[in-house]
């Protein structure tokens, strides 16, 4: 069965991404000249000129990677998202889309050269076997796992294997000097898509997913039945930075807010076929309030769940304008194990919104609208977004909606200072990360006592740790005013340590009393209780 996507990598983050495709079959040179140059004779000029380079060409050529080009060619004519995907990389892609791989289950660094353990994968294959943080991985049955040379990924394929197969690990653990041999049978390990989900307050939870894959639905769905469990009678739905995914996975998510009968988006292609996609009465989360948080990377299907609750009058759309990709692609496959996303149709919103932004002057011209955001002031004042009174549109409530260049919330939030988005930057380019792990890795004894509770209420950052890693930032060349940012890079410091002891759950939630918009969605819902970043980290912390 043939599935449909609405996916986005913008080339901020994946400039390199291949395009294209390659359509038809071997050709007969046998074929007269004329009936090249025909009109039913596309696809045989495309397979003859590749046979002709193949077999008369003064020299070797790879004729794949021609091929490839040919293919990253023809789509680049198209539209930005209709996207090539080689043999090589298929299976990379559909791990990450299916939601699992099949391996030991470890996080890991290549640290000095060695694998060390960061954590094993909750109830994962070596998290069974007793691996633990901290610990190296010196070999795989007769495979060498350290020394200078080796790509994180032909590691990772080291350790990959059929499910069921065991493979023989050395291990070295620092605590009690002891190396020892383990044997971990593989199994498979999920790829989270709902990275974290907690109580943000005493009624209303939070969950925060990072794309649709096959098994998104089914994890939100249990993450939003455990929040209910514990009280929440509110949602904060977090889509910053989540660039899509299935389309599906997405209607059965907007299903859980709206009622039975609402139209959540249509669909429509080139020969003008609508189709249209309506809630129905399994949603479980209706009539309750809900916050979607979305931000300048939020595209496709976290597009389609922000238009259809604001075109409902459903919740309220938190953050900064989305992406604005309004296009749907369907999987095809090309016959050599490669593939093809093409772009088959356009979604709508329910109020008939188009959010996808123009793309008519090429792909280099539409990513860079894209970056334009952060010169523009736009990112800074919601007045600086440009809307078209053509676009506009007006919800069954009479509320204002425009189309055209993705989703403007209903309560806007601007990007935090420079120095504050180098923090975070710092935090997800894993400078926090690698500095947390190589401080537990000498001192983590003197964690062991700690609970994630008494962690959680009770530890601060000390001043000892704030300037070690001041020290750590500087040996990397990286340079702010960090006694301007104390108490910022303290609670970023201590949800590192949460997240290396603990789990991402903790590390999130400690997060959040430094996090704009979050903040923002608890002043709406609660507009009594006064928030100062400083007096909220300090009461945290």
């Amino acid at each position: 069965m043939k599935k449909q996507y609405n996916y986005i990598w913008p080339t901020v983050i994946a400039s390199a991404l291949a395009l294209g495709i390659f359509v038809g079959g071997k050709l007969h040179f046998n074929d007269s000249p004329e009936k090249l140059f025909t009109t039913n004779s596309k696809k045989d000029k495309l397979n003859r000129l590749i046979d002709y380079i193949d077999y008369e060409y003064v020299d070797e050529i790879d004729t794949d990677s021609i091929v490839d080009v040919t293919v990253n060619n023809i789509l680049e004519k198209l539209d930005p998202h209709s996207v090539y995907i080689p043999e090589r990389e298929m299976d990379k892609v559909s791990e990450n889309m299916k939601g699992d791989f099949v391996g030991i289950g470890i996080n890991f660094y290549r640290y000095r050269d060695t694998i060390a353990v960061i954590r094993a994968v909750d109830k994962g294959p070596s998290y069974l076997k007793g691996i633990l943080p901290g610990d190296r991985i010196l070999m795989a049955d007769s495979d060498t796992l350290y020394g200078k040379g080796l790509s994180s990924e032909s590691i990772v394929n080291r350790l990959k294997g059929k499910r069921g197969s065991s493979v023989k690990l050395k291990v070295y653990r620092k605590e009690g000097d002891k190396t020892f041999m383990v044997d971990i049978k593989r199994g498979l390990v999920p790829i989270k898509s709902v990275v974290a989900h907690y109580m943000l307050s005493d009624d209303m939870g939070y969950i925060q997913v990072n794309r649709f894959a096959e098994s998104t639905y089914k994890e939100f769905k249990a993450a939003l039945l455990d929040l209910e469990r514990q009280g929440a009678r509110k949602l904060a739905l977090d889509l910053r930075d989540n660039p899509g995914g299935y389309l599906g996975v997405a209607e059965h998510m907007a299903d859980e807010f709206l009622k039975d009968g609402k139209l959540i988006l249509f669909t429509k292609n080139k020969k003008g076929k609508i189709d249209k996609i309506f809630a129905t009465e399994k949603g479980s989360f209706e009539d309750r309030p809900v916050y979607v948080l979305i931000n300048e990377r939020s595209a496709s299907a976290s597009e389609i769940i922000a238009g259809a609750l604001q075109d409902n009058d459903i919740g309220t759309i938190v953050g900064r304008r989305s992406f604005g990709k309004g296009l749907v692609q369907r999987e095809m496959e090309l016959g050599d194990g490669s593939a093809v996303r093409l772009t088959v149709s356009r979604y709508y919103t329910p109020t008939g919104r188009s959010i996808q932004k123009s793309y008519k002057k090429g792909n280099k011209d539409y990513y860079q609208k894209f970056t334009d955001r952060y010169h523009n002031g736009e990112l800074i004042s919601v007045d600086s977004i440009k809307v078209a009174d053509s676009l506009k549109f007006t919800t069954p409530k009479g509320r204002t909606v425009y189309g055209g260049g993705g989703i403007i919330p209903d309560v806007f939030v601007p990007i935090g200072s420079n120095e504050e988005e180098a923090i975070e930057t710092m935090d997800s380019m894993g400078f926090f990360s690698r500095f947390i792990f190589e401080h537990l890795d000498n001192e983590r004894e003197q964690y062991a006592s700690l609970s994630e509770k008494a962690f959680h209420t009770d530890f601060k950052v000390d001043d000892i740790l704030f300037e070690r890693y001041i020290d750590f930032c500087v040996r990397n060349r990286l340079k702010i005013n960090f006694y301007d940012h104390e108490h910022r890079i303290k609670l970023f410091l201590k949800a590192g340590l949460a997240e290396q002891l603990y789990g991402v759950n903790v590390y999130a939630k400690i997060k959040s009393s430094a996090d704009a918009m979050l903040q923002k969605v608890l002043e709406i819902d609660n507009p009594i209780l006064p928030r100062t970043e400083a007096d909220l980290i300090e009461s945290k912390n």
